[in-house]
């Protein structure tokens, strides 16, 4: 079963909940009217688009119907299919980080498959033929280092890490040292998801950021926030609170297989004006993907045979 299919499997929940409504108003209405307009809106929204993407998606599709003169409703289901995926577009540039000497660093809470994300990143860029250091940051949680060490061995790359307990930024800086004496390509940094309130978060990023800037200055700097889809809103709210403490470059959206809300993946990048980068469909490394907004939007629309 190829990503595609996994991903139009996965969405069956998400098609379910939000392409079923969007069809029978395309089937239910004669006219396009403020009362079509409303309908799509409120579908849109309910389908966890939020709603500053539907806006601007409503607003797009407002435009091409009347300069392409369409009159029916079901002739504007291309030109709406179409918005979302000009919401969603990925610029050619959001993977310079794979072109040169790199340091990405991952955040989010715990329990979104952040540990996961990095050991997934890991194994891809080894594949690649890339040089990969691991830094295991994440010191408040006991098994984060275990796991860690486990997808490291899997992914046959190295890992630097530090007691339970121990200083987050102790690591960074070691892991540096060791990603310049290796010649390292990459250097992923797992870090902290349960921090107690913004201001020790704040605090932990910023440290690691300076750690980072001071010793590894020519590396290429990307931050990726890891997201699971099955908290709809939630995860918006908790990339708008990581927003505000870290300069987020791209998303990752994870477990989109088991939700109902993969509408948040428009939410999310039209609402902080930062791109999806990757999805994760499943558990083993390929299952983690290269985030394709025609694929995506296709394989939402896709009626399963």
């Amino acid at each position: 079963m190829g990503f595609f299919d996994r991903l139009v499997q996965g969405l069956t929940k998400t098609r379910n909940n939000i392409v079923s409504g969007i069809d029978a108003i395309f089937s239910g209405f004669s006219n396009i009217d403020d009362d079509f307009y409303e309908e799509l809106e409120e579908i849109l929204i309910m389908g966890d688009l939020g709603v500053h993407a539907t806006e601007n998606i409503l607003e797009d599709l407002r435009r091409k119907v009347k300069e392409n003169h369409i009159k029916e409703p079901a002739d504007c289901k291309q030109f709406l299919i179409d918005s979302i995926k000009e919401q969603m577009k990925v610029e050619e540039t959001a993977y310079r980080f794979e072109e040169e000497k790199s340091v990405l660093l991952v955040i989010g809470v715990n329990g979104v498959g952040k540990t996961t994300t990095v050991g997934k990143l890991a194994g891809k860029f080894k594949a690649q033929g890339k040089k990969v250091v691991i830094a295991g940051a994440d010191t408040f949680r006991a098994a984060a280092g275990e796991q860690l060490k486990e997808w490291a061995n899997r992914s046959g790359v190295d890992m630097i890490g530090g007691p339970e307990g121990s200083d987050p930024g102790a690591v960074v800086y070691d892991a540096t040292a060791a990603a310049k004496a290796r010649n390292a390509d990459v250097l992923i940094v797992d870090t902290a998801g349960r921090l107690h309130n913004k201001k020790n978060l704040m605090n932990e990023l910023g440290k690691i950021n300076r750690i980072l800037e001071r010793e590894y200055p020519d590396a290429y700097r990307e931050t990726l926030i890891v997201l699971d889809a099955t908290t709809g809103q939630n995860a918006l709210v908790q990339a708008k609170e990581f927003a505000e403490v870290a300069g987020i470059s791209g998303i990752v959206l994870t477990k989109m297989d088991g939700t109902a809300k993969g509408g948040i993946a428009v939410a999310i990048q039209s609402e902080l004006g930062v791109p999806v980068k990757y999805i994760g469909v499943g558990e083993s490394i390929d299952d983690l993907q290269k985030f394709n907004s025609d694929e995506f939007v296709n394989a939402l629309f896709t009626t399963e045979q």
